[in-house]
């Protein structure tokens, strides 16, 4: 277990709050009373709350090229054939993780391949789970083409509370199965957009793993 290097800075700043509000207590009430022990305490749950939600539990990655791996931990909320205007202009077959405040916030290279794609849409932060989040809220797509099952498309999406999505994608470079493709801070979802071809091997409201839990089986291309 580690902390990720995305919660550096809201971890320093969150510590840097902490120790402020602890002085100006003291120095504004310098009797301790009750009141100072139970703020005290609600000030160090919350600052474990903060690091907790950077944690970056170690994994060992099983790759396998017929295999979409889970890009989040969450739960299941999408299995559905869409219509997907972004790069395909086809139908496809979505399936979508939700991330809570609580789960870990990794995102993960569902295949291995080369990036083909990426862009982001700034948008409007409608809670994730809401149908019309995929298209109208804050996001980030990626596509990997997999020389072996053809393209599949990514997309990271902001939610109520997440207000920073991170992405470490660049078109044109090869990436691997299971590695980091980037970070939501404070909860949101993950689409993932496969071939129509691809057998589901997850239900709906099922608790999914990033980088663990096999998404869907692919065909041919």
């Amino acid at each position: 277990m580690k902390i990720h290097k995305e919660g550096y800075n809201s971890i320093a700043v969150a510590s840097a709050v902490i120790v402020a509000l602890v002085v100006a207590t003291n120095y504004v009430f310098p009797k301790l009373t009750v009141f100072h022990y139970l703020g005290y305490t609600a000030l160090f749950v919350f600052w474990i709350i903060v690091v907790r939600f950077f944690r970056m539990p170690f994994r060992e990655l099983v790759q396998d090229t017929d295999i979409v791996l889970c890009p989040a931990d969450g739960t299941i909320v999408t299995i559905e054939e869409v219509f997907v205007d972004e790069f395909f202009n086809d139908k496809r077959l979505q399936v979508s993780v939700f991330m809570s405040p609580n789960n870990v916030h990794v995102n993960r290279y569902p295949v291995s391949g080369k990036i083909t794609y990426t862009k982001y849409w700034p948008g409007s932060f409608l809670v994730a789970w809401h149908p019309k989040s995929s298209t109208e809220n804050e996001r980030n797509t990626v596509v990997v083409d997999n020389q072996i099952h053809g393209s599949i498309m990514v997309r990271q999406i902001a939610g109520a509370m997440a207000r920073r999505i991170v992405c470490y994608s660049k078109a044109g470079e090869r990436i691997e199965q299971g590695r980091e493709l980037g970070f939501i801070k404070f909860g949101s979802r993950v689409d993932l957009f496969l071939p129509l071809n691809a057998e589901v091997l997850v239900s709906l409201e099922e608790k999914v793993q990033g980088g663990i839990t096999s998404i869907a089986r692919l065909g041919s291309k």
